[in-house]
């Protein structure tokens, strides 16, 4: 697996996922560099700066108090602001876990002034108390905490994180706004592929508003073009069946021979062609989506073929579900694909199986099937595969599964050909979403 591949696994497939991760990171980043670079590096700065100037001071205490005595050692501890020997320190340094400043503090007072045992970083009355060890005895100073490092360092951290925040969920506020027409585009698409269309209007951005528009009019010739060929061939429907209908009256009229039986032959085959093909290129104007049972629907079909005396047997699960379908659309797939299954063997099965998002309607039969190599071919209008089915249990013109396929595709689905391995034959599976 390349890097490339590895990386695309965790992240978000949807639009709104990477759009959304494109603006964090960012502003993540931005936040993190500002906080680690610029923003310790001052700290720390500020931090020893200001230690060294109270060190400065805590040395002039003790030397005072070397040459001078405490009197005059405390005098000027009091004028500058520290105090002596007012508080108990432990020997050694203590501080908060997360005082990241009182690192630079320590390690500047530990330099800077000779005799340090203590120093105590964890008072609750934000001071800070030194542990010098003289000759003449320990002292302990104490001075407050603003004298060392900057006054509440953190709020400049809080007030960044907080403004981010803000700044990112009205930037998601904006993004969710930029998005929805393009989610709007995307589920009128979906829906024109399944069949069912819905009412869409441009909206968005300039871009998205020159989509939706070519959308809209790719629809339009789509409807227009299915529009126009179901009429032409209503009219082409007309214009045969009037010859079609003098041609058996001719028949009528001629004296039984075996000239007589050829022609009546052949128009009941041009009138068979004729139907199969009309059914083929009107599957789409059956009837519109509408909810249904497609165990009911299934059943329903099962026994149609029993009654005609097919061998059929029907798996169903138990529970249901409402599934928007062309209900007469679908039917008439499933019977064109029984019907094969029962002219092609001895007995058939159908099963229906509700999965994800799906339902799938699956015809086995025990017939020869059809070679791997010839499956796509069979999907094919007027296209029959005489080597790979039996034609001696009728005849066909080559438009069963073409027509099935097409009233899968119409429902955004798929018609997929294979190996029956329960029944040994061929093995038909129509799924249509859900």
């Amino acid at each position: 697996m390349t890097v490339s591949a590895w990386i695309k696994r965790f992240l978000p497939r949807g639009l709104y996922g990477r759009a959304a991760l494109i603006l964090i990171v960012p502003v993540v980043t931005i936040q993190l560099v500002v906080s680690s670079v610029f923003l310790q590096r001052h700290f720390e700065d500020v931090t020893q700066q200001l230690t060294s100037a109270l060190s400065l001071d805590l040395n002039l205490i003790l030397d005072t108090w070397a040459a001078d005595g405490p009197d005059a050692a405390r005098a000027l501890a009091d004028a500058l602001d520290i105090g002596i020997n007012t508080r108990a320190v432990e020997p050694g340094y203590q501080r908060w876990f997360y005082d990241l400043s009182g690192v630079v503090v320590i390690d500047v007072l530990e330099r800077a002034i000779p005799g340090l045992a203590g120093l105590d970083l964890a008072t609750e009355g934000r001071e800070i108390a030194l542990l010098v060890n003289r000759d003449d005895g320990a002292v302990t100073l104490s001075a407050s905490r603003r004298r060392v490092s900057a006054p509440a360092p953190h709020q400049l951290l809080v007030i960044m994180v907080a403004t981010g925040i803000l700044m990112t969920l009205v930037a998601f506020v904006f993004l969710r706004n930029q998005l929805r027409p393009i989610r709007r585009l995307a589920g009128a698409a979906e829906a024109f592929g399944k069949g069912r269309p819905v009412e869409y209007h441009p909206s968005g951005a300039l871009e998205v508003r020159s989509a939706g528009r070519a959308f809209l009019d790719m629809r339009a010739r789509i409807e227009g073009h299915l529009e126009q060929r179901t009429l032409l061939l209503s009219g082409v429907s007309h214009d045969l069946r009037t010859p079609l209908t003098r041609m058996r009256l001719a028949l009528g009229m001629m004296e039984e021979g075996p000239d007589r039986a050829d022609l009546s032959r052949d128009v009941d085959e041009m009138e068979a062609l004729l139907n199969t093909f009309l059914d083929f290129v009107r599957g789409e104007a059956l009837d519109d989506p509408v909810p249904g049972d497609p165990i009911a629907l299934a059943r329903e079909v099962v026994e149609n073929a029993r009654r005609s005396g097919g061998e059929v047997r029907l798996t169903v699960p138990e529970e249901t579900a409402a599934v928007p379908m062309r209900p007469m659309a679908v039917k008439r797939a499933l019977m064109n694909l029984l019907s094969n299954a029962l002219r092609y063997g001895e007995t058939a099965s159908v099963s229906v199986a509700l999965i994800d998002r799906a339902v799938r309607f699956t015809v086995e039969d025990d017939g020869p099937g059809i070679p791997e190599n010839r499956r796509a071919d069979a999907l094919r209008p007027f296209i029959r595969l005489d080597q790979a089915r039996n034609q001696n249990r009728g005849s066909g013109v080559g438009l069963g599964l073409a027509i099935a396929n097409d009233i899968a595709r119409r429902h955004g689905g798929s018609l997929a050909l294979g190996h029956s391995s329960e029944m040994g034959g061929l093995r038909v599976d129509l799924t249509l979403p859900r």
